[in-house]
């Protein structure tokens, strides 16, 4: 019990001088630039205080559930007795690691999913866009692209491929897209790529691929480990410029059968 107020206390005060420089830009702006009183001052300390505890909160549950549980994963799937080698791991190929692979689309998935910042990015898009971009529709779009992604970046680590080529291409896929799609989903797109690369979404998929870098036999963590957070943020571009693109071609499909129709019923 010691021990955990311990780590709890040593947690919130690295929370506190990390967050400090941000309440002091904020405060500096508003009396030395603004020069004007603080609103609902009452109100904002109050909410501070709530930040600096979930912050808290937040980090100690990262560093005693999500990343050990990451990483807890990551080696038993990838553990040789598991897949089969019995005991020669250097027989193993690519293929025999299909369980990871479902995993690591399974949890980029449902990490994305429950992304508080592409929730709230959705919300907006969805109220400004008047409803003609679904909130749902474009947080599974992301969270699709966001399970492809690190799927491949798992297969990236296990087969030991050069991580450059597969960014490079994805960049090169992602810039055709963008001259066929709509100019007002491009921006929406590109953000969508920053949004996954969050609180939940980082620490389960880095925590992946460490994991896995540590268990598949010649792999580094230092050099294979990371990574996957880029896949994590280039496919969800590809993603939604794609859902964007098929829906665009639907509503118009949908607008033909209209017009023929009416004209039909006219005739």
């Amino acid at each position: 019990m010691l021990d955990w107020i311990i780590n709890i206390a040593h947690a919130a005060i690295s929370t506190g001088r990390d967050v400090l420089p941000i309440l002091v830009i904020l405060l500096g702006f508003q009396f030395l630039v603004i020069r004007k009183k603080v609103p609902n001052f009452k109100k904002i300390v109050i909410g501070f205080v709530y930040v600096l505890l979930g912050l808290t909160l937040f980090l100690v549950g990262l560093e005693q559930a999500l990343f050990p549980l990451g990483e807890t994963m990551a080696t038993q799937l990838s553990d040789p007795d598991f897949l089969g080698a019995k005991g020669k791991p250097e027989t193993l190929q690519w293929h025999d690691y299909y369980w990871v692979y479902i995993f690591a689309a399974a949890i980029g998935f449902s990490t994305t999913v429950a992304e508080p910042s592409l929730i709230a990015v959705a919300i907006k898009a969805e109220e400004i866009s008047g409803g003609s971009i679904s909130a749902w529709g474009l947080r599974a779009a992301v969270a699709i692209g966001v399970a492809i992604g690190v799927s491949l970046g798992a297969y990236r680590i296990v087969s030991g491929t050069p991580l450059p080529i597969y960014i490079m291409v994805g960049y090169i896929i992602v810039i055709i897209q963008t001259f066929f799609a709509a100019k007002t989903i491009i921006p929406l797109a590109y953000d969508s790529g920053g949004v996954t690369t969050s609180t939940v979404t980082v620490p389960v998929v880095a925590a992946l691929g460490l994991g896995l870098a540590s268990t598949v036999p010649g792999r580094s963590p230092l050099l294979d480990g990371f990574g996957l957070i880029a896949f994590a943020s280039v496919f969800p571009i590809m993603s939604v410029l794609a859902y964007a693109l098929i829906a665009e071609k639907m509503a118009k499909r949908v607008k033909a059968k209209k017009v023929a129709s009416s004209s039909g019923s006219g005739a």
